[in-house]
């Protein structure tokens, strides 16, 4: 995304979120982004902006903080950033500094963030509602309280506090749910050379590598081909280790006949990928492994024909289940004398011994993305259950069904150890949906075809 495509789309956000504080009042929002992390002594974790304040700013540079003001006198957005500092930035790079970064980013003011408190001050005297959120980072609220006890000491005058306090990020939440073409471009992009280094790591696996080995080829493709960084810890799992969610290590020795779960995604521009892909470390699905893929493979086939304008957000997970649960019955995984039918084993769960988790997820700015899955209260008792969104274009999901096989009483042996996911980015359209990484081998032939190098 070009910089001043990223400036204007941000402005239009901001533009957007004030309009929703004026309808609810009025009030001032303050919005920072993430602060430097510590590693161990004199040195950083790479730093990565807030998402909130990166979506409505398109600023990378850290202690910065957006003030947005919404009330019946004014609507002002004010950036504040660290100064110029020649000494810094022959240690540490660039700064924009204020004026830079007023004119980059669009804003209609922006000063030293030295200053944020004592300006603070003067922008929240009187304002209705303080928009902020208990997900920001605590080391803003003493900046904030400083601010609130200044206006306080002036009471009698007559000035006041803000009345009311709102989470700002529930407003965001429902504008990030929907990505505008700026962002899908980078999404498109994102999912493009995450598929890129999928193939990458099928077409190095071999037996005796290690996964740390795959773990290299993914992270020198997301590089290589203009990636920021990894959404999220790269899973190389094979055998056993595929059966672990969340598997970590990546340290195990590859062994001939094993399938290997590859969980990767890069990040583009700040807008992340999520695909999995599991595939024979020798090139070859064994007949056991043919039956589970192809089961999963079904299953999220089902899945994607939900993916689609104005179906529920679960309707793709329900299907899912429907298809692994029949699969289990069909290879003995579940026994029908003691679970009974697909409804009987789905009323009951049983399949959740090798299906525990969702289908799916949002996908954005985070990787598990901002958005409540659920719809809005709107009237009535905000304890009642609501039922769940409705798919809408412009909104983008995984949808990754799986099989996991742990040695137990009654499992056939042949499918121990055994771990299956396929994993999708999909873009809800106008006509249906998008598969954003549709370009990265899935079926088994695919597959097979390029481990070989055909």
């Amino acid at each position: 995304m070009s910089t001043s495509s990223l400036s204007l789309a941000c402005k239009t956000r901001r533009q957007q979120l004030m309009q929703q504080m004026q309808a609810q009042g009025g009030g001032v929002a303050v919005i920072p982004t993430a602060q430097e992390m510590t590693r161990n002594n004199d040195n950083h974790f790479p730093f990565r902006h807030d998402s909130y304040f990166y979506y409505l700013t398109g600023f990378c540079e850290p202690e910065a903080v957006l003030v947005l003001i919404a009330t019946a006198e004014r609507e002002e957005s004010i950036l504040f950033c660290r100064e110029k500092n020649l000494e810094h930035e022959i240690w540490d790079g660039y700064r924009y500094g204020p004026e830079a970064a007023r004119q980059h980013c669009l804003v209609d003011a922006a000063y030293p963030v030295s200053e944020l408190a004592v300006r603070l001050e003067d922008v929240l005297a009187g304002a209705a509602t303080l928009y902020t959120s208990p997900l920001f980072d605590h080391r803003l609220t003493p900046q904030i309280q400083q601010a609130l006890a200044g206006i306080a000491a002036k009471s009698r005058t007559g000035i006041q506090s803000p009345a009311g306090w709102m989470d700002v990020c529930r407003l965001v939440d429902e504008m990030r749910l929907l990505k505008d073409e700026q962002e899908i471009a980078c999404m498109q992009e994102a999912a493009r050379i995450s598929g890129l280094a999928h193939r990458a790591a099928m077409r190095a696996a071999r037996p005796g590598l290690h996964e740390y080995a795959l773990e290299a080829e993914l992270l020198y493709c997301f590089r290589r081909h203009g990636a920021q960084a990894p959404a999220y810890s790269s899973i190389v799992a094979s055998g056993a280790n595929a059966c672990t969610l969340h598997y970590q290590s990546n340290q195990a020795r590859i062994n001939d006949g094993e399938l290997i779960l590859i969980d990767a995604g890069c990040e583009f521009d700040s807008y992340a990928s999520d695909i999995t892909r599991t595939f024979p470390a020798n090139g070859r699905f064994s007949p056991a492994q043919k039956t589970l893929y192809q089961i999963v493979l079904a299953a999220q086939q089902a899945a994607l024909a939900c993916a689609q304008p104005g179906a529920g957000y679960m309707d793709g997970h329900h299907a899912a289940v429907r298809v692994l649960t029949d699969g289990m019955l069909d290879t003995g995984l579940l026994n029908r004398q003691q679970v009974g039918t697909v409804d009987d084993a789905i009323a009951s769960q049983a399949y959740r011994q090798f299906y525990m988790h969702g289908t799916g997820h949002w996908l954005g700015l985070d990787v598990h993305d901002v958005g409540d899955y659920r719809t809005p209260h709107t009237s009535g008792d905000a304890s009642t259950a609501r039922p769940y969104r409705a798919l809408q274009p412009g909104m983008v999901i995984t949808i990754e069904p799986g099989l996991y096989v742990r040695p137990a009483a009654g499992v056939p042996e042949q499918y121990w150890n055994t771990g299956i996911r396929i994993e999708d980015d999909i873009l809800i359209t106008a006509s249906g949906h998008q598969n954003l990484s549709q370009d990265t081998p899935k079926t088994i032939d695919e597959i097979e075809a390029w481990m070989r190098g055909d």
